[in-house]
């Protein structure tokens, strides 16, 4: 079954130094971009990291330190990556949770602005946790009634995310699916919008998961002491818990979100103090307008004119 999209979908993977999205770093990339008629374009670069590779991390992609070593660092490719992009919605495999935070802090650590606003995420693991619970190999398998060659290159791996997530789409088409509140839907179908909200289990704020949104769609903390509690109310009886949350180690894109969250907070605050200035003043000044003597009706002063009316009215 053929994609049906309004907008390009860019399915992509990362390998990289270690799962640890503040400190680790992207080896190499590769995106699968299919347009709305089926034109594909793929985009693959090795990166340098900028630090040693892990051996256990060598072992499991097969990509080493020589192999890097003379390659350009991320910020000198970014806006590259950015222009490749544009503004497709993204899709992957695991990566709501690992390579889209991942690649906004390769973004914002080179200084490029790479915006995730209005764009609909696709986690194909996610579609096949909920309805198989396997790995891609097995997915591939399963799905695609094939192995998968080749498996942890980024290229290989992309590919068979594509094609997953097109069998997933014949193989569910139709297919009932019950949550955990005992709702039954249909919720695999050829639609990214649809596919977005299926996938996005936890509906991050930051995608690293430290922040997501409750049942009211107010962002709350997901971690720690105030687990569950929304982030206006955390900021209200800690305001320094955002000041340990910026200078901790915590991913650069729950940063900037954090930061959104914190002026957009503080804003409303200041809205609401010179609300209440205001109103305070306008009271204040009704009090004074009430409390000032009312002025005394003063006589016209007596004219010739209005002597001689006199004079004529009483005769004298």
């Amino acid at each position: 079954m053929e994609l049906q999209l309004k907008r390009p979908l860019a399915f992509f993977d990362l390998e990289t130094t270690g799962v640890n999205i503040a400190v680790d770093r992207i080896v190499e990339l590769c995106i699968l971009k299919v347009l709305p008629d089926g034109v594909e374009e793929v985009l693959t670069m090795r990166i340098n990291p900028g630090m040693p590779i892990p051996a256990e991390s060598s072992m499991f992609h097969g990509i080493y330190d020589e192999d890097v070593k003379d390659l350009p660092f991320f910020r000198q490719r970014a806006e590259e990556v950015r222009a490749f992009l544009g503004d497709s919605d993204l899709a992957g495999y695991n990566s709501n949770k690992f390579d889209v935070p991942m690649l906004m802090e390769e973004f914002l650590r080179a200084g490029v602005d790479f915006s995730l606003e209005g764009r609909a995420f696709v986690d194909v693991q996610n579609i096949f946790h909920q309805m198989e619970q396997r790995t891609l190999k097995a997915a591939y398998r399963f799905y695609c009634d094939s192995n998968l060659d080749n498996a942890h290159t980024a290229e290989a791996d992309v590919r068979a995310t594509y094609e997953v997530l097109k069998a997933q789409l014949t193989k569910y088409e139709g297919a009932a699916y019950e949550d955990k509140h005992g709702n039954v839907s249909t919720p695999v179908v050829n639609d990214v919008p649809a596919l977005h909200k299926f996938t996005n289990l936890s509906n991050p704020v930051d995608f690293a998961g430290r922040l997501v949104y409750d049942e009211d769609g107010d962002p709350c903390i997901n971690f720690g002491k105030h687990k569950g509690k929304k982030v206006t109310h955390v900021f209200e009886v800690e305001p320094s818990y955002y000041a340990w949350m910026q200078n901790g180690d915590f991913p650069l894109y729950t940063k900037k979100v954090l930061e959104g969250l914190w002026n957009s907070f503080r804003n409303q605050r200041k809205e609401q103090r010179d609300a209440v200035a205001a109103a305070s003043a306008e009271k204040k000044k009704e009090a004074q307008k009430e409390q000032q003597p009312k002025p005394e009706h003063k006589s016209k002063p007596i004219t010739s004119d209005m002597l001689k009316q006199l004079q004529g009215k009483f005769g004298k």
